[in-house]
């Protein structure tokens, strides 16, 4: 693991992968644009982009963190048979089932209000869960390669962990829920 904690090690560090994450969130961002006339569309699902990827880079950041601590603790081993790994990994799906469907709730409600949601609640609920369902297993299988890497390459996961998977999770967060919405929207 990296000894400097110097603003320049961590910088030498860390600007490779800045420069990386920011490109690959110009994929998300291009991918969010050629979406656009399905947004105006429906007005809920231009309320549950935000919260899709805030909620999918949360709990990858949950988990990253639990991770990282007991990495540094000594008591993750990365064994399919961890059951350290395995109960935060049950535990991410089992808070993105039950979270998601609120947030699509909320969208919809959010939409309704402020002009008409342009699908009904079922829908966007739906979109809502399975997006955040496929969101999770992405976050959770993103997370444990992150930390992975990190550990392999002797580096910090507290440097490294949570930056990778909450931009990461931008953009599956926005491919996934367009994917969600075309299988079952359009």
């Amino acid at each position: 693991m990296a000894d400097d904690w110097s603003v320049g090690g961590i910088t030498r560090r860390m600007f490779p992968i800045i420069v990386a994450l920011t490109l690959l969130e110009l994929v998300g961002g291009l991918t969010l644009g050629s979406f656009e006339a399905t947004l105006r569309r429906y007005p809920s699902l231009l309320v549950l982009v935000p919260v899709t990827i805030g909620t999918a880079g949360n709990l990858g950041s949950v988990l990253s963190a639990r991770l990282s601590t007991a990495f540094h603790l000594g008591v993750l081993s990365f064994a399919a048979t961890d059951e350290e790994l395995l109960g935060n990994t049950i535990t991410t799906v089992l808070l993105a089932v039950t979270v998601f469907p609120v947030v699509g709730a909320g969208a919809w409600a959010i939409a309704q209000l402020t002009g008409g949601a342009g699908l009904q609640v079922e829908t966007v609920v739906i979109v809502a869960l399975v997006s955040g369902f496929v969101l999770a297993l992405l976050a959770i299988a993103v997370t444990i390669t992150a930390a992975y890497t990190a550990y392999r390459f002797e580096a910090d996961p507290d440097e490294v962990v949570i930056p990778v998977v909450t931009n990461v999770c931008d953009v599956l967060g926005v491919v996934v829920l367009f994917g969600v919405v075309q299988v079952i929207v359009a």
